[in-house]
């Protein structure tokens, strides 16, 4: 559209979801998320940290965000359930922003997902830890998630394996990985624990 905000952003970006390592909604024989989950169902929370961005004339640098993903069955069958949480240090402005960006509203890699999502369980804003320790990522919002992930083991002198699995958020470059012991979320009726599980993370560069 002629008169969609212009926006750019570039940081880092993990999730751990609820299927045995390694993830058949991305990785299987079928046609991308075609495949039944593991479980049946499938939890996922992405988590992002913003290094740099801006949407129009507002500054987006240093801003954390989570969207939580619960799709009941296949996930290309859709019927997905989200929720969004925004970094507590946004002001209004900013928290609009990030809720048009991760929402999809405005265009970019998260549109992907706005055609499977049935249910928008709102926007709120909490306090976000964001942490990177070598090749660790990990993730807190006190008394909803704690999230930490791993690379996979590899042969690879570089300690990670390296996959460009088309992935929305970054089609080109994802590191298979797998969740901590403890990663848990709590929220809107909903609680998961998805230790142990797939995980994925990325550096990322969008724009619309």
């Amino acid at each position: 559209m002629a008169d969609q905000v212009q926006w750019h952003l570039s940081g880092d970006y993990f999730e751990n979801c609820s299927c045995d390592v390694v993830c058949p909604c991305l990785v299987s024989t079928a046609a991308p998320l075609t495949a039944r989950p593991t479980q049946g169902f499938c939890n996922v929370p992405l988590i992002f940290h913003i290094d740099g961005g801006r949407y129009g004339d507002i500054a987006l640098d240093g801003l954390n965000v989570l969207v939580i993903l619960h799709a009941p069955g296949v996930m290309a069958e859709g019927n997905w359930s989200v929720a969004t949480y925004v970094d507590e240090r946004a002001d209004d402005k900013q928290t609009e922003a990030l809720a048009a960006i991760f929402s999809g509203a405005a265009g970019g890699p998260m549109a992907a997902f706005t055609p499977l999502i049935s249910k928008n369980l709102g926007v709120r804003k909490v306090p976000i830890t964001f942490r990177i320790n070598g090749k660790t990522r990990s993730a807190e919002i006190p008394g909803v998630l704690h999230m930490s992930v791993d690379p996979l083991p590899t042969m690879h002198p570089s300690g990670e394996m390296w996959a460009n699995i088309g992935h929305p958020v970054s089609p080109d470059r994802m590191v298979m990985a797998v969740g901590a012991a403890g990663n848990t979320f709590s929220d809107h009726g909903i609680r998961w624990d998805n230790s142990g599980k797939n995980g994925l993370y990325a550096p990322i560069s969008w724009s619309n």
